[in-house]
């Protein structure tokens, strides 16, 4: 068995929305703060917890929740465990953010991500 970092954080939600402009509109006039925005989606944190704002647009993952990591070397053996334990899994992608992560569903379909989320200096 591998062994992995103990989770320590989840640290974001994704949902779906029908207009991102809107939605970050509404999620900072609440106290939120945006971390990125793009036509297609957008990321509003409340301290270190994030949202994820997902336009009718945006293609590369739905509704899902994500663990976060400050090291990139600690997803890389979850991604092995799941592979090896026959989940599906996505690559370890980079994303337009900086960020770097993948995508996989647990036994029963439910989406989430392990993301590598850099410390800002």
């Amino acid at each position: 068995m591998l062994t992995q970092t103990k989770l320590s954080r989840l640290g974001h939600v994704a949902v779906h929305v029908q207009d991102v402009a809107r939605a970050v509109t509404f999620y900072t006039d609440l106290g939120m703060e945006v971390a990125w925005q793009d036509s297609d989606w957008a990321y509003v944190k409340a301290g270190d917890d994030g949202l994820a704002l997902l336009g009718p647009e945006y293609k590369h993952a739905g509704p899902h929740f994500g663990f976060v990591f400050r090291d990139l070397n600690e997803i890389q053996p979850y991604f092995e465990k799941l592979q090896a334990q026959g989940y599906t899994t996505s690559k370890i992608l980079n994303h337009r953010d900086g960020t770097r992560s993948f995508y996989a569903k647990d036994p029963d379909g439910n989406l989430f991500e392990f993301l590598y989320e850099p410390v800002d200096d």
